[in-house]
């Protein structure tokens, strides 16, 4: 009888607990892998509307990219820089990778002269391989 009343106090004292170490492990794993696998892209930091090309082709995304927005500013990496900084910035680019690219991401609203101004630059600081983002089109009537 005194068995029987010490395993129902037993058992009243143990609850069921959940151990939460696999769960928090999976996640921990999952996280990382998500990580891993994630492909981040350099771009330009400015949303431009791109003009349409039908020859536009997809390019590595190791490419450095100069945004240009409608009203001419010029931006890096997210910041907007003097014109005259380009030629440094990408030389430096060039210096860390020397297969870089050079890709202008230009507003189909800016002006010309200013493009021509951002190719200039890119090309004294000593890069040759140089492109300007198009939105591909598909068909005609795109």
């Amino acid at each position: 009888m005194r068995r029987l009343l010490y395993s129902r106090r037993l058992k009243r004292r143990s609850g069921v607990e959940i151990n939460l170490a696999p769960l928090m492990d999976m996640v921990f794993i999952l996280l990382i892998f998500f990580l891993v696998t994630t492909s981040f892209s350099r771009e330009s930091g400015i949303t431009v509307k791109r003009p349409k090309a039908k020859t536009a082709q997809s390019l590595d995304s190791s490419s450095f990219m100069v945004g240009i927005s409608k009203s001419g500013d010029v931006f890096i990496e997210g910041k907007r820089v003097d014109i005259r900084m380009v030629r440094s910035m990408v030389a430096k680019a060039l210096r860390e990778n020397p297969k870089t690219g050079v890709v202008i991401v230009c507003d189909r609203d800016a002006k010309t002269d200013m493009l021509i101004r951002v190719l200039d630059e890119c090309r004294r600081a000593g890069t040759r391989n140089i492109s300007i983002a198009a939105r591909r089109v598909h068909g005609r009537g795109d």
